[in-house]
Formats: C-alpha cells, sequence, structure tokens
C-alpha cells in the first residue's frame, strides 16, 4: 500500500511516516515503480510508533523499544527500565510544571489588574529593578 494508505491505517500523518523512514525507524519495501510500498507489519510498526509516541516516548526511546518488541529473546527488564525512565523524566516535568503554577498563581494574586502601570507579574519576568540600577533575579 501507499504512503496515503499507510497513513490512513496507522492513524499517523504522511510527512511523520517518511520522518520515520528517513532515521531509519521504518523501512518499507519498494515497489518496482520505485514507490514505497507499506506491508502490514509495516503499519503495525508505525502504530507500535504512533502509541509509543502519544504516551510521550521520545525517538530514541521508541527506537529502543521497537528493537526490543522485535527482539524475541528480550528481557522484560529492559522495557520496564525505559518505561520506568520514562515515568521519573514525567514526574519530574510535573513538578517544575508545578512550581511554575505556584509562582505565576502568587503573581496573579500580586497584580492589581488595573489601569496602574506597575505590574509584578512583568517585573519577576525581567527581573525586579531597585533604585541603584541593580537587577533583581527573578524568583520561583
Amino acid at each position: 500500500m501507499n504512503v496515503g494508505d499507510a497513513a490512513q491505517r496507522s492513524g499517523l500523518p504522511a510527512k511523520t511516516i517518511r520522518y520515520y523512514e528517513e532515521i531509519g525507524l521504518i523501512r518499507p519495501a519498494r515497489a518496482g515503480n520505485g514507490y514505497r510500498d507499506y506491508s502490514g507489519d509495516d503499519i503495525h510498526r508505525l502504530t507500535f510508533l504512533r502509541r509509543a509516541r502519544n504516551l510521550g516516548f521520545s525517538i530514541d526511546d521508541c527506537r529502543q523499544l521497537m528493537a526490543l518488541y522485535q527482539d524475541r529473546s528480550r528481557a522484560s527488564h529492559d522495557v520496564r527500565e525505559i518505561a520506568a525512565a520514562h515515568v521519573s523524566a514525567i514526574e519530574k516535568k510535573v513538578r517544575e510544571l508545578q512550581s511554575m503554577r505556584s509562582t505565576l498563581q502568587k503573581l496573579i494574586h500580586a497584580c492589581h489588574g488595573d489601569d496602574r502601570p506597575d505590574c509584578p507579574i512583568l517585573d519577576d519576568i525581567a527581573g525586579a529593578v531597585l533604585p541603584s540600577g541593580k537587577v533583581v533575579p527573578a524568583q520561583v
């Protein structure tokens, strides 16, 4: 099947499929006319990649997961390590986002939100400037 059909069946844009081929994640056969010819196995791999990317795995993680998926002698421990590292990265990102939210909530609370030009939100983003000219770094 051609890239358009593969896109429809896998749920991925054709551009993404071509990119995955370019970086070696998939290698579809070529028909006699030189066009890509995607097989059922290719669609399965593309669907696997779509699901892994939807779970937030990086391209490198996807490459490792795909290799492990195709290796019937794999150890599930290896897969678990990749997934656990990804969960740790997600948890770190959640903490960072919660910190950002907390900072922004404090700044919003400090902002009068009226016609005055002074704005604690902008002051914090820019770093407050003291009368001496010294810049106080933004607080997180």
